[in-house]
């Protein structure tokens, strides 16, 4: 015996049956749980960009804000420099809206409890990098020499920027450059 889905018998049950398809109601509920689970984790994930308030009582040092590579092989790889922000204050100091100025250059902050993504030049970012009172972060900068391929050849010079709490010092810059050959 065959069983026909397109038959007129089949479709007056299918008409006669009422309600909601459980399978879009499952899908509605999953979604609006989802949802909410975004809205509420979302909103403990810590401070963002627009809850930073300057702090007179924030202090940082920085040992070194330059940095040259030297001559840099286009087919060496990736090369690196990391520099250390202190946080010298009373206060947490709070890191946020770290950009590069060319994709071929990332910047990453790392402290003992915790790491940033990597950022870029394109990149708009809410979250803020807390550093504790009498702690240490670290930028690890990345720069990629054969990123822009050939004619990428040549000096170069990147920069590193971010915002700080701090009204004494509300930007931070560090300068990076080096001379990229081919051999």
């Amino acid at each position: 015996m065959s069983h026909d889905c397109c038959s007129p018998k089949h479709n007056k049950k299918l008409a006669a049956k009422k309600g909601i398809d459980p399978f879009l109601a499952g899908i509605g509920v999953v979604t609006v749980l989802l949802l909410v689970g975004a809205i509420f984790f979302g909103s403990k994930m810590g401070a963002t960009a627009q809850d930073v308030e300057p702090d007179a009582e924030v202090a940082m040092s920085v040992a070194e804000n330059t940095y040259d590579w030297g001559t840099v092989d286009y087919d060496g790889g990736i090369v690196s420099k990391t520099f250390a922000i202190e946080n010298s204050g009373a206060t947490p100091l709070k890191l946020f809206d770290v950009k590069t100025s060319c994709m071929c250059t990332t910047a990453q902050l790392k402290s003992a409890s915790q790491t940033s993504k990597k950022f870029g030049m394109h990149e708009k970012s809410s979250s803020v990098f807390e550093v504790k009172p009498g702690e240490k972060a670290e930028l690890v900068v990345e720069f990629d020499p054969a990123f822009h391929g050939p004619s990428g050849v040549g000096p170069i010079n990147r920069t590193v920027t971010m915002t700080t709490n701090s009204t004494d010092n509300p930007t931070l810059a560090f300068q990076l450059t080096a001379n990229v050959f081919k051999k």
